[in-house]
């Protein structure tokens, strides 16, 4: 077991109209000795597209309930271990859809990858599932003040015991160390992979947090009644609760300061690939230029044009094809951190113009590298106001950049309504392609306030 070194976060963070009192301890949650943790080796099947390995893990004990995991581990044909490996922290129990996704990973990052299920343990309380639970411990905790009751902190911690069993299974299966982690999830998922990379865990290496475009939490808010007209129904559970709009107590504040990454931002250092869906009906459509500029380190950005909470892109009628994007964008990334190999770094930059806005995307390929940009586009879409999580996205291409690192769109303003886009250049490396995106930008005045 390693040790664990101490994290103290600053959570006295102003933000536009209150200012956070100090942060519910996460760390000190995650750090609590527990003696339920163990796991097991439950079976190990071998084919022609690979090795796969299902362990059974009790990650902890929870408000008296002992949580639960299967831990897969998927290593593709001809894929040797490695000392990073990426773990892919979701609900539910292995499918075929989770052994496909895990293989092809494998394949793609040239290293094992790992699936954690059963985040959270559910149902619990009464029956309760997903957002509702969540909802329902945060009421909890205001009731009684006991800090373990917000459940993305067990969700945490059973990600770090993971780390913990993946990397002991390295040392007896494979004889080798596995030292470092790429971490991704997606929704309360994406949520946790926030949260656990702000504990400033060594053997985070980078992480993937998808479809959770909600960091800067008060001000997230605030934009949602703005831009939308009203907070997303997709968060029914957290209104229902009395969660939204945020109670204006001490401890709801601190509650809600110890569960929004953006208030551990400054820890947010390893390399990051945010992942969104361009009609993703939980936030608004521009909600991640709210916390883009603040983040440290290296970052890119991949929106899926045409694509909901579940990322798959409606308008690609091969069912495979609707999550290439996702898949092999991420399978790269991590490739790229497995062996230490640099991205391409993407930088944009907005003008507006009365009648014109301007995006200018440039980009730097690392020396030794075999990547290259082979298309550049725009990604369009209309609305009478900001709210384009109906709209139909379409794609505009950019030409005459083959001799330069710089491509320049325009983009007209609407006369009425609002019209909104985003950049994309389509790259490939090793006869593979993946993309990378800009951040998104909405002109135009949206009808009902004309």
């Amino acid at each position: 077991m390693r040790s664990r070194g101490v994290l103290v976060v600053a959570c006295t963070v102003g933000w536009a109209w209150l200012i956070w009192p100090a942060c519910a301890d996460l760390q000190k949650y995650v750090n609590a000795p527990d003696d339920t943790f163990r796991w097991r080796v439950v079976s190990h099947s071998v084919n022609e597209a690979g090795t796969v390995y299902t362990l059974h893990m009790v990650s902890q004990k929870w408000q008296e309930i002992s949580w639960e995991h299967t831990l897969t581990i998927y290593q593709a044909a001809q894929v040797r271990p490695q000392a990073t490996m990426f773990l892919w922290v979701t609900g539910g129990k292995p499918n075929p859809v989770t052994l496909m996704l895990g293989l092809e990973l494998s394949r793609l990052g040239q290293a094992p990858v790992a699936f954690l299920h059963d985040i959270p343990n559910q149902p619990l309380l009464g029956g309760k599932r997903e957002d509702a639970l969540i909802a329902e411990t945060f009421v909890r905790y205001l009731q009684t003040g006991d800090e373990s009751w917000p459940l993305l902190f067990p969700m945490v911690k059973s990600v770090v015991r993971a780390m913990d069993a993946l990397q002991e299974f390295a040392r007896r299966e494979w004889k080798i160390e596995v030292g470092h982690f790429v971490i991704a999830g997606a929704s309360k998922r994406g949520w946790t992979t926030w949260l656990t990379a702000s504990l400033g865990d060594p053997r985070v290496r980078a992480i993937v947090p998808m479809v959770i475009d909600v960091l800067n939490m008060p001000e997230q808010l605030e934009w949602q009644v703005k831009s939308l007209g009203g907070y997303s129904q997709m968060l029914r559970d957290y209104i229902d609760a009395g969660l939204v709009p945020m109670p204006q107590t001490e401890r709801a504040k601190k509650l809600w300061s110890a569960v929004d990454p953006y208030v551990y931002r400054q820890r947010l250092t390893v390399p990051k690939l945010i992942v969104l869906g361009s009609n993703d009906p939980y936030w608004s459509t521009d909600a991640l230029n709210l916390y883009w500029d603040h983040l440290p380190g290296e970052k890119w950005v991949l929106y899926v044009p045409n694509a909901g909470h579940d990322l798959r892109e409606r308008t690609v009628v091969d069912p495979v094809g609707q999550y290439r994007r996702t898949l092999q964008t991420v399978g790269l990334f991590f490739r790229h951190q497995v062996y230490k190999v640099p991205l391409v770094e993407v930088a944009w930059q907005h003008t507006h113009q009365p009648t014109e806005a301007t995006l200018i995307i440039s980009w730097k390929i690392p020396k030794g590298t075999q990547t290259h940009v082979a298309a550049a586009r725009v990604w369009v879409a209309e609305a009478p106001t900001r709210d384009f999580r109906q709209a139909t996205w379409k794609a505009h291409d950019v030409t005459g950049f083959e001799n330069s690192t710089t491509v320049r769109a325009r983009v007209p303003v609407p006369e009425t309504g609002c019209r909104a886009f985003f950049g994309e250049l389509e790259l490939q490396e090793s006869g593979l392609t993946y993309w990378f995106s800009t951040q998104m930008q909405i002109v135009g005045t949206p009808v009902h306030a004309q």
